[in-house]
C-alpha cells in the first residue's frame, strides 16, 4: 500500500482568442464568439504524490471555478496520510465532509487518484474500470449564440451543423441564445432540422435559460416536430426539479435529460425514480470523481436507462469506454472561427478541439499509464497564479 506524502494545488490562467464573456456570467458556458476579443481564463490542476514517489494528476476542464478551487483546498489536506489504493474510502470520507455544499471540488482529486493508480499499476484507467470501447461517438456541442457575427442567427447555427456533419459528426447539440427567447429557441429548433435533414442526431440544451414552464412546453413541442434526440435542462427551475419534469415528459415526445445539476448517486436515483428523466447525466468533475460516476452508471444499468456524459476530457473518455448504456462524446464547448476554451496543457497531441473527431465523427480514449496524457507542467507553472501544497 502507498501512502500519500504531498497534495499540490495550482491555479493558472490563459488567454484564448475570438471568445468574449456574457453579462450572464464568466464560467466556460458563459463564453461566446467575438472576433478579435480576448478572454483570460483560469483553469486548476492537482497532483498527488505517493511516498514511493509516484504521482498522478488532473487539470479541470468545465468545472474549474473559484469556489471548485475552494472546495478543492478544503478536501485535499484530507488526502495526506491516507492510502492512495482506498479510493472507495476517500469518496465516502471526502463525500461526508462536503455534504454541506455542491461536492464540486472532490470529483479533480478522486480522478488524480485514478491516475496515479494507473501509473502505479502501468495500465490505463480504461483497463483499470473495465473499459473496451475503443471509438466513441462524438457530438458537436456548440457556445451559446452571440449576437457578433457567429452563432448570431438560426441559419448560422444550421451553417456550423452542415460543417460538423462535413467533418464527420452524426450528432449536433445546440445552446441557444442567453436571452431564452422561446419563440426564437423553436424557429432556431426547427429551421436547423430543415437544413441537415433528418440523419442527424440533433439535441437542445438551452442551459436553464427558457423562463419558465411553459416557455419549456412550447419549445418542447418544437423539438417534438423536428425530431430531437434530447431536451436538456430547459428552464429556470435550474435543472433540479423532478416533479415539474416528470409533467413536462407527459406533454412531450422528446426525451429528456436531466442531472447535470444534482450531485452523487443519491440525489440522481431519487429523480430518476420520482419520473423526472429519461436519461441520467454524469460527468467525473462534477460528480465527485470516476469513482462517483461508475455508481451512476451501476444505477442507470440498474433501470435500464442510458448515462450520458456531460462535457469532455480524458477522464470522460475512459468513463465512457466503460459504458456500454453511454450514447455520445460531448465535445464541449465548439462554434465556428473559435477554440474550445481549456486549457492547452497536454503534450502529449491530446485534443478536444472541433477536429478531435475522424471521418466516422468517433474520438478514443488515451492510450497509455493512467489517464494516458501527459501535462504541461512548464506551461502551468509559467502561467501559475497559485500554488498550495499539502504535506
Amino acid at each position: 500500500m502507498s501512502i500519500i506524502e504531498k497534495v499540490e494545488l495550482q491555479a493558472f490562467s490563459f488567454e484564448a482568442e475570438n471568445l468574449t464573456a456574457s453579462a450572464s456570467g464568466s464560467s466556460i458556458g458563459g463564453l461566446f464568439y467575438q472576433k478579435g476579443a480576448k478572454v483570460a481564463i483560469t483553469k486548476y490542476s492537482v497532483k498527488v504524490t505517493t511516498t514511493d514517489g509516484c504521482t498522478g494528476s488532473y487539470v479541470l476542464n468545465w468545472g474549474a471555478s473559484p469556489s471548485v478551487f475552494g472546495q478543492m483546498q478544503m478536501l485535499a489536506p484530507m488526502l495526506v496520510g491516507r492510502h492512495a489504493e482506498e479510493r472507495q474510502g476517500i469518496y465516502d470520507d471526502l463525500k461526508r465532509e462536503a455534504r454541506q455544499f455542491d461536492h464540486m471540488g472532490h470529483g479533480p482529486l478522486d480522478i488524480a487518484l485514478w491516475d496515479w493508480q494507473g501509473r502505479a499499476l502501468n495500465c490505463s484507467v480504461s483497463t483499470l474500470l473495465g473499459g473496451y470501447r475503443k471509438k466513441l461517438p462524438a457530438y458537436a456541442s456548440t457556445y451559446h449564440g452571440d449576437r457578433n457575427g457567429g452563432l448570431d442567427c438560426k441559419e448560422a447555427y444550421a451553417d456550423f451543423a452542415l460543417a460538423c456533419r462535413e467533418m464527420g459528426y452524426t450528432a449536433f447539440k445546440i445552446h441557444g441564445w442567453h436571452e431564452g427567447n422561446a419563440t426564437e429557441e423553436a424557429e432556431l429548433v426547427t429551421h436547423v432540422r430543415k437544413i441537415v435533414g433528418e440523419d442527424m442526431h440533433l439535441m437542445l440544451d438551452p442551459a436553464c435559460q427558457l423562463r419558465s414552464f411553459a416557455d419549456a412546453l412550447y419549445v418542447g413541442r418544437a423539438c417534438d416536430e423536428a425530431n430531437y434526440f434530447w431536451l436538456e435542462d430547459p428552464y429556470r427551475d435550474s435543472g433540479v426539479s423532478a416533479f415539474a419534469h416528470k409533467k413536462l415528459r407527459g406533454m412531450l415526445k422528446t426525451p429528456l435529460l436531466q442531472t447535470e445539476h444534482i450531485r452523487g448517486v443519491e440525489p440522481k436515483a431519487d429523480f430518476l425514480i420520482a419520473g423526472g428523466t429519461d436519461f441520467l447525466r454524469s460527468d467525473p468533475e462534477y460528480d465527485m470523481g470516476l469513482t462517483g460516476c461508475q455508481k451512476i452508471h451501476h444505477l442507470a444499468e440498474s433501470m435500464g436507462v442510458d448515462a450520458e456524459v456531460h462535457a469532455c476530457g480524458p477522464a470522460h473518455r475512459h468513463l465512457m469506454a466503460a459504458s456500454r448504456n453511454s450514447n455520445f462524446y460531448e465535445v464541449a464547448l465548439v462554434g465556428p472561427d473559435c477554440p474550445n476554451a481549456i486549457a492547452p496543457v497536454y503534450n502529449c497531441g491530446y485534443s478536444d478541439q472541433l477536429d478531435c473527431v475522424d471521418k466516422d465523427g468517433m474520438v478514443s480514449p488515451p492510450e497509455g499509464a493512467g489517464l494516458g496524457v501527459e501535462y504541461d507542467w512548464d506551461f502551468i507553472a509559467a502561467h501559475q497564479l497559485a500554488h498550495i501544497v499539502y504535506d
